[in-house]
């Protein structure tokens, strides 16, 4: 039975570690993703920061990208700036990428 629990133990070591590098690829993409669309929106300095800061936790409301979604798509319209969804949507996608390497290369 060692041999069982060793591969059990080591199984449950590495889904935690994969589920620790997700969540941190994907504060980070949110953070990216607040940084752009920051400067879509024409803010620069300590107040991009401040919003990449409120997408990230824009992502705590519920499980999923959605909230984060709404909150970057109502900001954008508030602001005028003309973004479809797919847009949107792609630029999660490529800054989820992004911040995958990243995390990764930290890791």
């Amino acid at each position: 039975m060692t041999t069982f629990d060793d591969r059990k133990d080591a199984f449950e070591k590495k889904f935690a570690h994969d589920e620790a590098l997700q969540f941190k690829a994907t504060a980070r993409r949110n953070k990216l993703l607040g940084l752009w669309a920051a400067e879509l929106i024409g803010k620069t300095g300590d107040d991009a920061d401040a919003y990449a800061r409120e997408v990230v936790s824009a992502d705590f409301e519920e499980a999923g990208d959605e909230d984060v979604f709404r909150k970057i798509r109502a900001d954008l319209d508030a602001a005028g700036v003309a973004q479809s969804d797919h847009q949107i949507r792609r630029t999660m996608d490529e800054l989820l990428a992004k911040a995958k390497d990243q995390v990764m290369k930290e890791a």
